[in-house]
Order: structure tokens, then C-alpha cells, then sequence
């Protein structure tokens, strides 16, 4: 079934805390915003209209990077003008065509309330997710007393909620009494039917700082550990250094390679790119490509990451070995740990270089070339 989404985005979310608005900030690794745009792009959205500010443009452009089937408009003053920016921003589609319209400080929308959505249209003018109220209600009162609320049918409304593009902009142009809360309101008062699926607790509205700690060990909940391995192995040749987990090393002889031969980078490359199951170096970054002859292998490196985070995830730890006879790696083993940390943005206790020798057996023992193995752990959205 064909959809469009509008996603509010122009609050400044000072309730929040400091900093940025709360739809820029990071969670769990990636920007608020991008959660919502990759679950409604995952489960098909025709089109997707952020509704933000003149400054959020360029945020959104940084924090969507790699995305594609979005744009942004400007929005009101108010979410119920900023909704209706959105509305008049989407492209000419079928009126009855089914819009939903989210708070981009939801993040944790997903294909089940999509899909349940646009199912309950079927027989409503709007529908929306919405939990039961569970807690004792208490009415509090000026005098500082309070008593007890009935919380028999009361239930609290979330977002994304759903309806057809023509009965929404109808209803919001019939609209005047103050400003809605959301976009069922108005469709209740312009005399439709509205229709409820259940609610998640994931799609609860980030608000206050606290909000933020919860979801940060909700996404920790919803994310899968991805183990990745490497293998790489080069020649020796004629040469004065070496280059082995970005460091440079004086030494009698060089590794023979169409990049700079960096055997511990090349495994690590190998290993992330496994992890998430993005093909092997030689898929970026063919060895019959000239643009490649004597690259520095950071790159390649700083490739795979980018690729991690583009997907939303994050490197956990990572662990090479280097098997050769010479040069001796201790002496040199904190410099590459150091390299490699800074290249991948972890922690120095998240690096581990180690090396070995196969006691004079193999093509390494007889010194005739060098080997390194990587093993890293990834963490992703589920």
C-alpha cells in the first residue's frame, strides 16, 4: 500500500537540556531523526517531507547523509502549521493516498505500527497507536490537594498517525479552535472516525533529559552483536620500511602490494566490512584500479567505518595479530594500538595488536612474506 510520511522536526526541544535540538542529537550512536527516516524508508515510503527550520536544512542534510526518497520544507510557528507546511510540501499523488504524519522524537517507530496503520484506514478516517493508561491518574488542584482520576478508556495517543491526504488537509482547513495536540483532534472534530491500534512503549516521546538515558538502554535492547573476521598476507621485497597498522617502520626490506601494503589494515578492513556483510576490500577498492597504486590503507579503513555508521552501527572492539618473523612488533605494538584507536574513534582499551610467529614453518617462518589475522565485534540496529 502507497504512503507518504511527514515528519515533524522543527521544535527547538529546550525541555530536553542543553545542546541541540533533541531531533539532531545522537542515540545509541546515530542522530535522532535518521531512526524514524530509515524505518519509514525500510518499509516503503514513497516520500518523506521533513518539516523543520531554515537551520534544521543543513542538519538534516548532515544527519540523513547516504539517504535518499526525503526532502525538507519550512515549518509554522505551531506543530499544527508545521504539519500542514508538510502536507502542501508532498508531490502530487493521489488524494486518497494515505500520509502519516510522526514526531521525529519518536525514534523507535517500526514496520509493525506502519503496517498496522495503514491497515486500520480501511474502515476509519484517521488511525493512530495508542497505549491504555496504567498508572493511578491524580487531579492535582490549587490547593495543593488532589484526588483520584478514573482511568477506565483513557488511553495516551501517539504517533505516527495515519490518514488520507485529502481528509486531513479538509480537516485541518475547518480547524479554529486553538491549537490541536495532534492530528486526531482535528480529524474528530471535522466529524471523522478514529481508529486505534495498540501502541508501542518504544514510540514514547523523547522530552525530557531522562527520556534520553531510558532510550539510550532501550537501543541497546534492540541492537544484535555482529563478529567480523580478516585475512591478509603480502610478500617481501625490496624496501626500508614497512607499513603495519598505519605505522611506519624502518626495516631491511618493504611488503609488496598495490596499496602500501598494510597487512594489519587490510585484515581490519576485511574484518568490519564482514561483520556487516559488505563484500571484502577488493569490492571498494579493486587492485586493478590505478587510482589505488600506493594508496595509504587508513582510507580503506576509514571506509568500512563510515559504512558502519551509515547502517546505523558501531564498532565494540577490535583485535589483530601479525604473523611474521620480523620485524620484532612489541617495540612498535602501542604506536599501532594508538593509530588504530584514533582512526576508529574506540577507546585504546577496545584495541588490541599482538603478534606471533609460526616457529620458522610456512612462508612466514622462512621469511618470505607476512601475515595478520583481525577479529572485530560490531553492534547494529536489529
Amino acid at each position: 500500500m502507497s504512503f507518504s510520511v511527514v515528519i515533524v522536526a522543527a521544535g527547538s526541544g529546550t525541555r530536553a537540556g542543553p545542546g541541540q535540538a533533541k531531533q539532531w542529537r545522537l542515540l545509541a550512536g546515530k542522530p535522532v531523526l535518521r531512526w524514524s527516516v530509515e524505518a519509514f524508508l525500510a518499509a516503503g515510503a514513497a516520500e518523506i517531507i521533513i518539516v523543520t527550520t531554515r537551520d534544521g536544512e543543513s542538519a538534516a542534510t548532515d544527519v540523513l547523509a547516504g539517504l535518499s526518497g526525503w526532502r525538507t520544507t519550512l515549518g509554522g510557528a505551531t506543530r499544527a502549521l508545521s504539519v500542514q507546511a508538510g502536507l502542501a510540501a508532498l508531490s502530487e499523488r493521489p488524494g486518497d493516498e494515505s500520509v502519516l504524519i510522526h514526531d521525529a522524537a519518536r525514534p523507535f517507530v517500526n514496520r509493525k505500527i506502519i503496517d498496522g496503520l495503514l491497515r486500520a484506514l480501511a474502515n476509519a478516517d484517521l488511525a493512530l497507536p495508542a497505549l491504555a493508561v496504567a498508572d493511578t491518574l491524580k487531579l492535582a488542584s490549587p490547593d495543593a490537594s488532589a484526588r483520584t482520576v478514573s482511568r477506565e478508556h483513557l488511553w495516551r495517543a501517539q504517533t505516527p498517525q495515519a490518514a488520507p491526504r485529502d481528509r486531513l488537509l479538509a480537516a485541518y482547513a475547518r480547524w479554529a479552535d486553538g491549537e490541536p495536540t495532534d492530528d486526531a483532534q482535528v480529524v474528530e472534530a471535522a466529524g471523522g472516525r478514529i481508529a486505534m491500534i495498540p501502541g508501542d512503549p518504544l514510540l514514547n516521546k523523547l522530552t525530557y533529559p531522562e527520556d534520553f538515558a531510558m532510550a539510550e538502554r532501550l537501543a541497546g535492547a534492540a541492537r544484535v552483536t555482529r563478529v567480523g573476521q580478516g585475512f591478509d598476507a603480502h610478500r617481501w621485497g625490496p624496501g626500508e620500511e614497512v607499513w603495519l597498522c598505519g605505522v611506519a617502520i624502518k626495516h631491511d626490506e618493504t611488503l609488496i602490494g598495490h596499496s602500501d601494503a598494510d597487512a594489519g589494515l587490510h585484515a581490519l578492513t576485511d574484518a568490519i566490512l564482514g561483520a556487516i556483510g559488505e563484500g571484502d576490500i577488493g569490492d571498494h577498492f579493486p587492485p586493478t584500479d590505478p587510482k589505488w597504486k600506493g594508496a595509504a590503507s587508513d582510507q580503506f579503513l576509514k571506509h568500512a567505518v563510515d559504512l558502519v555508521a551509515a547502517k546505523g552501527g558501531a564498532l565494540v572492539n577490535v583485535d589483530v595479530t601479525l604473523i611474521c618473523e620480523r620485524p620484532k612488533i612489541k617495540p612498535h605494538r602501542q604506536a599501532m594500538r594508538e593509530r588504530l584507536a584514533e582512526i576508529l574513534s574506540l577507546p585504546i582499551d577496545r584495541v588490541s595488536v599482538k603478534a606471533t610467529t609460526t616457529e620458522k614453518m610456512g612462508f612466514t617462518g622462512r621469511g618470505e612474506g607476512l601475515a595478520a589475522s583481525a577479529v572485530v565485534s560490531v553492534e547494529t540496529p536489529a
